[in-house]
């Protein structure tokens, strides 16, 4: 069997979906692993340190051309499946919302398709949970990004010239990444707020020592992989007026807020913006979804009345090395776990809860029923 991993064409995605701290784990399954000429750029490790573990480098063409699992951290071109042998199978995180042409060609050239995004959140599953891996780091770099475009320090300091007062840091949305948020920004001495319509996250916003804000919504809740549900526009427009209030007396907001598979919803417009103080900072992580913030734009700092409204894209990237650490386990953790080690080939045993979830296209049938036309 050989495993192909594919560096990023995308010019902000500089991770890597294997590491030279975790390639021993796909080595010692018995499997040649082959990589993209220059996979490690992003990561400073040179195609010589990866050579020196018993890897091949080659062309993206031929990587596509050799491969009976290829490893990406994007979605392929119709261009470059083509190049890809009949029931040989595509891993990664392929955003399968935004590329229904993509499962359409896989389906048609008999390519498996298996979508590190559909991973289920049961605890079997965490080794392989692409998402929240990403969004960890994506809540420290948000912190550590506003941090910059601040005027003033986050931590309280006591000096002869003067008693510093601490930044005052509002995180809405307690996932993943907004628990890590909560964290960075606790650790780097800023006194921090939180918000989320799911009341069961009190508990563990306080945990970090985060004030919790609490905004009655009525009836709100969490689906069954633990995502916060869509509200109502009722709901929605109480959540942002209430919110701005908050939003008023911080000098960083961040927005975590992300619904899967639908457009981000709009929680601080430009009305609470106005209200905020000059020098203020609104870190929008759901820019590339749609956003959380009026006006925020991708990979732009928009200044609006002082206040610097930041979006930027593959948020991950800005650590690259641990994202790609993290990456490559998720993908390791996938392959051991269905790798038939005896024939070399991936055992699709649908009884199985994580591949029935992850697989999107097998044997040129799209099995996902979202993305039957």
């Amino acid at each position: 069997m050989i495993i192909s991993a594919l560096k990023s064409t995308i010019e902000t995605d500089t991770r890597s979906p294997i590491h030279i701290d975790t390639i021993n784990t796909l080595i010692n399954l018995g499997v040649d692993v082959i990589f993209q000429e220059g996979i490690g750029d992003g990561i400073n490790v040179s195609d010589k340190v990866f050579n020196k573990l018993g890897l091949q480098k080659y062309s993206r063409e031929d990587c596509l051309k050799k491969a009976d699992l290829v490893i990406t951290t994007q979605p392929l071109t119709e261009d470059e499946l083509t190049l890809l042998n009949p029931d040989s199978t595509l891993l990664g995180t392929i955003d399968p919302f935004n590329n229904q042409d993509l499962i359409n060609a896989c389906s048609r050239l008999k390519i498996n398709l298996v979508s590190m995004e559909f991973i289920p959140r049961i605890t079997r599953a965490q080794k392989m949970d692409v998402l929240s891996s990403q969004a960890n780091l994506a809540g420290y770099v948000a912190v550590i990004e506003s941090a910059k475009h601040l005027s003033t320090a986050l931590p309280m300091m006591m000096t002869a010239a003067g008693t510093l007062k601490p930044a005052k840091v509002f995180v809405i949305g307690v996932g993943v990444a907004g628990l890590q948020a909560i964290a960075t920004a606790k650790r780097l001495g800023a006194r921090v707020e939180a918000f989320d319509t799911r009341d069961v996250v009190e508990e563990q916003v306080n945990s970090l020592g985060a004030k919790f804000v609490k905004i009655d919504l009525g009836e709100t809740g969490e689906t069954d992989q633990g995502y916060a549900q869509e509200l109502t526009e009722e709901q929605i427009n109480k959540q942002k007026e209430l919110q701005s209030k908050v939003c008023e007396r911080s000098d960083i907001v961040i927005t975590t807020a992300q619904l899967f598979g639908r457009p981000a919803p709009l929680l601080i417009d430009n009305k609470t913006i106005d209200k905020m103080m000059p020098g203020s900072v609104v870190f929008d992580m759901a820019v590339e979804s749609g956003g959380n913030v009026e006006g925020s734009e991708i990979d732009r700092v928009i200044l609006r009345n002082g206040v610097k409204i930041i979006g930027i894209s593959n948020l991950a990237s800005k650590v690259s090395s641990h994202a790609s650490l993290a990456l490559s386990n998720n993908f390791n953790n996938w392959i051991t776990e269905f790798l038939d080690k005896e024939n070399k080939t991936i055992n699709f045993d649908f009884s199985d809860e994580i591949l029935n979830s992850s697989v999107l296209v097998h044997n040129g049938e799209i099995i996902n029923e979202r993305f039957k036309q």
